[in-house]
């Protein structure tokens, strides 16, 4: 199983100082946690997408080439493109380009997006929102095929054969398809044979499953071999050296972070019982010691039945560097080696 790391770059959140006590910005805190999260085994690291003053990220791919200089074997990924509001082609060459950069490390997680207004800043009308990404996709899995593409479609001008370039390292650039929990999603990126991202923020893992087997059921419909069909679990989690200090250490942050969008969604206050609750055995959030999460994520294994990867987004709220470094440190030297069985 790969082991990956999920990052949102918050703009006041991020800042901190590091152990040698010199001042770093948001983006500079991230190449730091890129650069241990390579040496110390992490497979995977994926920059989210954001359009608000909170954010910090909103050209994943600019941070993930900049990641790319700064890194050996790690493989980059945005997470998620928020596809149904950019052009495919660029998209295409931005990351056909960061494959360049990284000799072939490069991937990609498109999805429709959760929020109103990246498609108000991008000229786009929500009503549109399932067609936008379906057309978007299609053209983009096309790119991603041939070079040169005969296109026609709503909300872009026509292809009609220019080449589409640079081409990357891969012979294929990975696509993932990131889903939020809808079952069309679901049963989409089955039909079209793409890895599934699915992110889960709440709830019983177990209650993912029948998704799940929509998705692989969609899959071998459509003629897929099960090893096309992976799962990406993207899960908030947080490793510590003991349970106990995890728990301490993140409940502050994700109750300030998931505080402020309840009061914006009604939902109910984040209780140190409710924390208690998510970071159970069987539930959402992955907190722990390295061999408590290395069990949570067995158990999230076998219950999902077989996952490719799970990422870990530790960047809720504002915890501080050292302590994601550490974090960081632990997941890939601690957790890892058990998932691979070392």
């Amino acid at each position: 199983m790969e082991i990956g790391i999920s990052r949102f770059v918050f703009a006041d959140h991020d800042a901190g100082a590091p152990a040698t006590g010199r001042a770093h910005n948001p983006v500079t805190n991230l190449l730091a946690e890129m650069e241990l999260a390579d040496q110390v085994g992490i497979d995977i690291f994926g920059v989210g997408e954001h359009h608000t003053r909170e954010f910090l990220d909103a050209a994943p791919p600019l941070l993930l080439a900049a990641g790319a200089a700064r890194t050996q074997r790690l493989r980059l990924t945005s997470a998620i493109t928020i596809l149904s509001v950019a052009d495919p082609v660029r998209v295409f060459q931005e990351f056909a380009t960061l494959d360049l950069i990284s000799q072939g490390r490069a991937e990609l997680i498109v999805g429709r997006g959760a929020y109103a207004e990246a498609f108000a800043l991008f000229g786009q009308d929500v009503r549109d929102y399932d067609a936008l990404f379906e057309e978007k996709l299609g053209l983009l899995l096309a790119l991603r095929d041939q070079a040169e593409v005969q296109w026609r479609g709503r909300f872009r001008p026509p292809l009609t054969g220019q080449g589409v370039y640079p081409r990357p390292v891969q012979a294929q650039l990975p696509i993932w398809l990131g889903v939020g929990g809808t079952p069309a999603s679901a049963v989409r990126a089955g039909t079209l044979g793409l890895p599934l991202a699915l992110g889960v923020l709440g709830g019983e893992y177990a209650a993912y499953r029948p998704l799940l087997d929509l998705y692989r059921a969609a899959g071998r419909r459509a003629g897929h071999p099960p090893e096309a069909l992976r799962v990406n679990i993207n899960a908030l989690g947080y490793v510590a050296d003991t349970t106990a200090q995890a728990q301490t250490e993140f409940f502050p942050p994700y109750a300030t972070i998931f505080g402020e969008l309840g009061r914006k969604a009604g939902w109910p206050p984040i209780t140190p019982a409710r924390f208690a609750e998510l970071t159970g055995p069987t539930a959402a959030l992955v907190v722990g010691s390295p061999a408590d999460v290395a069990r949570k994520i067995q158990y999230i294994d076998k219950v999902l039945g077989g996952i490719a990867r799970i990422s870990l987004q530790m960047s809720v709220g504002p915890v501080p560097l050292a302590q994601r470094l550490r974090s960081i440190e632990l997941l890939g030297t601690a957790v890892g080696p058990v998932l691979r069985g070392s």
